[in-house]
């Protein structure tokens, strides 16, 4: 019966489908022949979803066979996607916020970044002078820890274009002023607008 079940379709699985999975998974466990484990779903940037997704998760947490949720977000008071005037923390559903354990995150330390940039370096084969690591360090402070990753990969190729092959500090100044992050282009793209609705008045 499983194996008619869960043969290869071009079809979606319905939900009738589910339904007879679960009551089979279930006479497995209450006859003791399975044990339920229950998988991990991450879900990142999850104010993507919108208002049907939340719906069927909502109803899928319920389910005895719901695998552990974690969602990831980095987004304030936001509308619902989907909905046209749902406003609610982090774009998710009220009622499903209720249903949630919210664990705060907190930025990184210069320190911990430093040590995560070392061990990316490492990783990617880099070398990189201390200085170059502790001015790299302190502008992820100020972005993200994701854009100072990110600028290591330019550093790299504008040492090799002087014909080193170590980072320096010369060579992050020049990768930042290259490569901005999404605070500072917001903020030039808000310059230019403002310069542009001068000019139009």
């Amino acid at each position: 019966m499983m194996n008619q079940m869960l043969r290869a379709t071009k079809t979606e699985i319905t939900d009738k489908l589910r339904t007879e999975i679960n009551k089979v998974v279930n006479r497995y466990i209450d006859q003791g022949i399975a044990e339920l484990v229950p998988g991990v779903l991450f879900i990142d940037e999850v104010h993507m979803l919108d208002i049907e997704c939340f719906s069927y998760l909502n109803r899928a947490l319920e389910s005895s066979l719901a695998p552990i949720v974690i969602f990831a977000t980095n987004r304030g008071m936001s509308i619902v996607r989907g909905s046209e005037d749902i406003i609610s923390p982090h774009g998710v559903p009220k009622d499903l916020l209720d249903r949630l354990i919210i664990i705060r995150t907190y930025h990184y330390k210069v320190e911990e970044i430093r040590e995560i940039l070392t061990i990316r370096a490492q990783t990617e084969g880099l070398k990189i002078d201390n200085d170059a690591l502790e001015l790299l360090a302190a502008h992820g402070s100020d972005t993200s820890l994701r854009h100072s990753i990110q600028l290591l990969t330019p550093c790299h190729i504008l040492a090799q274009v002087e014909g080193r092959e170590n980072i320096t500090s010369a060579d992050v100044k020049e990768a930042k002023t290259l490569f901005l992050d999404a605070i500072q282009s917001s903020k030039i793209f808000g310059r230019s607008s403002e310069t542009a609705k001068a000019h139009r008045g």
